[in-house]
């Protein structure tokens, strides 16, 4: 007779014994199931699929098949002009346009041989910071959310509103801006940039302090990341991981203070790093990087003071006139039309050739590297001569931080996968392009 015990459902036997112990321990080892975890699934950031193959709820082998918002950027590029170059990047990773724009300009600006204008270099930096901060809120969010904190997602999406319309008004668009061109930028900072983004620093200094104790100091935010998806700082060179990954393995490789560009050498900052290697490691890593970008944001708007140009004056790459919006916030100025049309016949024609077929870039290759939210972002640029590039090819942080998905996640449970790949934070515009 089987055992049996009294519950309020009625009588539970319990089956054991004789050949169905023999059964279970032989079948233990082989209920293997492969299982995919998206495309179309909320956890993925976007369209990422994982192919996982599971024993019960732990991942035995785990890998990552891209390619699903595969959109040819680095091919389009090459039938563009270098300026047009501009609006197919800062569509990759679209929650740091920026980063992707001021990268490729850097890179063409290399092989052309100039400098941009000094108040052109501070608005970059203080754009790219923005930027950051709005990136690294979406991680935040999106992990939250991922992970069951869905107040977390709410507040975090709530700050990044603030960043988006900042950016919204400082360049004319929330995303995809194409503002920082060959050269320098499109046209100027409104004339109440300090005003707006002081604004804009005070309402992040009032709420930063709550994602401490929404997230930091609660246990259960903890014990969730605390010790899941490990990657040691070996690990992380062995695979190429750069960013918040590899920072909070130890390492303070930060191509801001490493390789500075843009003049962040003028720009006091820290460099935040941690021990553990983990994902709660990555998330408070995160949130210290964004009160380092809000600092260099308060430095860039001091500097931002001094009047200045912020293209170069260079005929050859420059517009003749800038563009400045009409009263009805749609087209050009009368003030600009009556400039390049009472101009000389060869200004408009000058103008009109620079438009059209743009500038010839000197032949040759460069490669320039940008720290973007999620690590190194490099561009790769060939020249042979035209007013095309003849390759552009991209060092995405989001195609090569996803190599560690597999070391991370083998040998987990399903739910920290979820984790693991939050804390990597892919974008996967970027990873496919």
């Amino acid at each position: 007779m089987a055992d049996s015990r009294e519950t309020t459902e009625g009588t539970v036997y319990t089956v054991t014994g004789g050949d169905w112990d023999e059964v279970l321990a032989e079948a233990a080892g082989d209920e293997r199931i492969v299982m995919n975890l998206g495309p179309q699934h909320p956890s993925t950031h976007g369209v990422l699929r994982l192919v996982l193959e599971l024993e019960g709820e732990t991942v035995t082998q785990a890998r990552s098949v891209i390619g699903y918002l595969h959109t040819g950027i680095e091919k389009n590029t090459e039938y563009r002009t270098w300026t047009q170059g501009v609006t197919f990047v800062t569509r990759m990773d679209y929650l740091a346009p920026l980063h992707s724009e001021a990268a490729y300009c850097l890179a063409v600006e290399k092989l052309l041989g100039i400098e941009v204008p000094q108040r052109a270099q501070d608005a970059r930096v203080l754009l790219m910071e923005l930027n950051r901060v709005s990136s690294h809120l979406v991680a935040l969010a999106t992990g939250g959310m991922e992970l069951g904190a869905l107040t977390g997602m709410t507040a975090g999406f709530r700050e990044r509103e603030e960043v988006l319309h900042l950016l919204e008004h400082l360049t004319g668009l929330r995303m995809n801006h194409a503002f920082i061109r060959p050269g320098g930028l499109a046209q100027d900072l409104p004339a109440d940039t300090a005003e707006k983004v002081l604004a804009f620093l005070k309402v992040m200094d009032s709420r930063l302090p709550d994602y401490d104790k929404l997230l930091t100091g609660q246990p259960i935010w903890r014990n969730r990341l605390s010790g899941v998806g490990y990657l040691p700082v070996d690990a992380c060179l062995a695979l190429g991981i750069t960013g918040p990954p590899l920072r909070s393995a130890g390492l303070p490789w930060d191509l801001r203070k490493v390789e500075p560009y843009s003049g962040y050498e003028n720009y006091e900052f820290e460099v935040p790093t941690a021990n553990e290697a983990d994902c709660f490691a990555r998330y408070r890593l995160r949130l210290e990087e964004i009160h380092q970008s809000l600092k260099i944001v308060r430095q860039a708007v001091e500097r931002l003071r001094e009047p200045g140009p912020v293209m170069v004056a260079d005929a050859k790459v420059a517009w003749p006139a800038q563009l400045t919006i009409g009263s009805d916030g749609m087209g050009n100025s009368l003030e600009h039309v009556r400039k390049i049309m009472g101009q000389s016949m060869e200004s408009l024609i000058h103008h009109f050739k620079l438009v059209t077929e743009g500038f010839h870039v000197p032949a040759g290759q460069v490669y320039v590297p940008v720290e973007s939210p999620r690590g190194e972002l490099g561009f790769h640029v060939v020249s042979d001569g035209g007013t095309r590039p003849m390759r552009v090819h991209v060092r995405e942080p989001s195609f090569v931080n996803l190599q560690a998905m597999p070391a991370m996640c083998e040998g987990s449970m399903v739910a920290d996968v979820i984790a693991s790949v939050a804390s990597l934070d892919p974008v996967m515009g970027g990873c496919d392009r």
